[in-house]
């Protein structure tokens, strides 16, 4: 022990003499962990690895520009302003769609799928698809009416596809319109509305018109019954999805206003389900007159065929 105890006071006597000869040199403890000094990291990394990372940004580039404030959003009349309102990806986009398909109750669909990212892509594709979905599925269900008749000659009607085109577009555009205008203004005078963004409306009555897709291909099946199952069905998804975002952002309002605020909303989506259900799979039939036939006297008959 002596020994051991001697040995170790001449090691601290040769680092004390070590020191005193040269006053800058760095100790190191066996207890911390060796630190590679910034500069010396730099160095290792590749030669072109540093003008990658300023071209495609690094997350201590983003952090600092975000701290800085030197982030700006571009100009509305560029293309880059717009390209913001596109950024979802697919998975996103079908998550949505599964939220708007199978609402959970007690759910915020806005807060629970939408604020995070708001798009403009899943709106606009889904009314362009129900577009088409509806005009041709009308022109189907027109076809199979009237399949068998002998004086029935099909001509398709493209007027439908403008038709569906204007409604579709017309709904998911001035209405969301209208209620954002209507928030603001009641936000104004009751503190505790929530406020949602004109974009956030949009996107929600977007993606709840998806369910209107499958239900319009299934409107072919000329049966009465089947047409307002269906209806009824897609109208309690749909319009669920709708009254779960907007009651809260009202609930706190006046409970007249609140109730009749909820009650237009379902009306508007009803009447949309309604009139296309009318308009497009419920046209009634016309009168095709049947070649005229010559009686034996002399006289012509013209017969009529519903």
């Amino acid at each position: 022990i002596v020994c051991l105890v001697m040995y170790l006071f001449a090691e601290f006597d040769d680092a004390a003499n070590l020191l005193a000869a040269n006053p800058d040199a760095t100790t190191i403890s066996i207890d911390e962990p060796v630190e590679t000094p910034k500069n010396q990291h730099s160095r290792l990394k590749e030669p072109g690895r540093e003008e990658d990372d300023e071209l495609l940004g690094t997350d201590d580039s983003d952090k600092t520009e975000l701290l800085a404030g030197q982030k700006k959003s571009a100009p509305f009349w560029t293309f880059e302003y717009y390209q913001t309102f596109f950024d979802v990806d697919t998975y996103q986009v079908l998550d949505r769609i599964k939220g708007s398909v199978f609402p959970v109750p007690g759910k915020n669909f806005v807060r629970l799928y939408i604020r995070s990212n708001p798009d403009l892509y899943g709106p606009f594709w889904i009314c362009a698809t129900l577009v088409f979905t509806i005009a041709v599925s009308g022109n189907l269900s027109n076809f199979f009416i009237h399949l068998g008749k002998p004086t029935y000659h099909y001509v398709p009607e493209f007027r439908k596809v403008s038709i569906a085109a204007t409604t579709i577009y017309a709904y998911a555009w001035l209405v969301p319109l209208a209620l954002w205008g209507f928030l603001m203004w009641r936000n104004s005078k009751v503190m505790n509305i929530v406020s949602y963004s004109f974009l956030e409306i949009v996107c929600v009555y977007g993606y709840s018109l998806f369910i209107y897709i499958p239900t319009a291909i299934l409107w072919i099946i000329p049966q009465k019954v089947v047409r307002w199952v269906l209806v009824v069905f897609s109208l309690c998804l749909s319009g669920s999805v709708l009254v779960m975002t907007f009651w809260p952002a009202v609930r706190d309002d006046n409970r007249r206003v609140a109730l009749a605020t909820v009650g237009t909303i379902l009306l508007l989506h009803a009447l949309l389900a309604l009139g296309c259900l009318a308009y497009f799979f419920d046209a009634p039939e016309l009168d095709f007159l049947a070649p005229v036939i010559p009686a034996h006297n002399g006289t012509t008959v013209t017969t009529k065929s519903q």
